[in-house]
């Protein structure tokens, strides 16, 4: 299962955070054929939005063959097999990028700071996926 975040300050909808996250969790087999998700009411609740924004990202996943919903059982991941374009990936590596530098200079922090310690993060085996 993957945790879902909002990110408020990326002007991107939250729906459109919500399809992103599982698509990226289909692709990188961190959500699973057959896998349950959570219901619309859980997920609103946790990310404390209205439950429509994730009734909506839901569907549009469902009219896309990637979810599948059974009315009284839940929402689960579909068999579809997902592949992240080379271009929308370099969309997110743009934004994930942004952000981050965004972020350091909010904290005085360089660029070779924020290299260095990534380096060194990965270097020492403390880069973890949920950090």
């Amino acid at each position: 299962m993957i945790e879902f975040k909002l990110d408020l300050k990326s002007g991107v909808p939250f729906h459109r955070q919500i399809v992103d996250q599982i698509r990226y969790g289909i692709a990188s087999k961190r959500l699973l054929p057959g896998e349950q998700l959570p219901t619309v009411r859980d997920l609103a609740v946790q990310l404390q939005i209205n439950p429509n924004t994730v009734r909506k990202a839901y569907s549009d996943l469902e009219l896309l063959g990637i979810l599948d919903t059974q009315q009284g059982t839940g929402t689960f991941v579909g068999h579809k097999e997902i592949e992240i374009a080379d271009d929308e990936k370099q969309r997110m590596l743009r934004q994930v990028c942004d952000e981050l530098v965004a972020r350091g200079h909010q904290y005085n922090l360089t660029l070779a700071d924020i290299v260095e310690h990534l380096q060194r993060r990965l270097s020492d085996g403390t880069a973890k996926e949920n950090d």
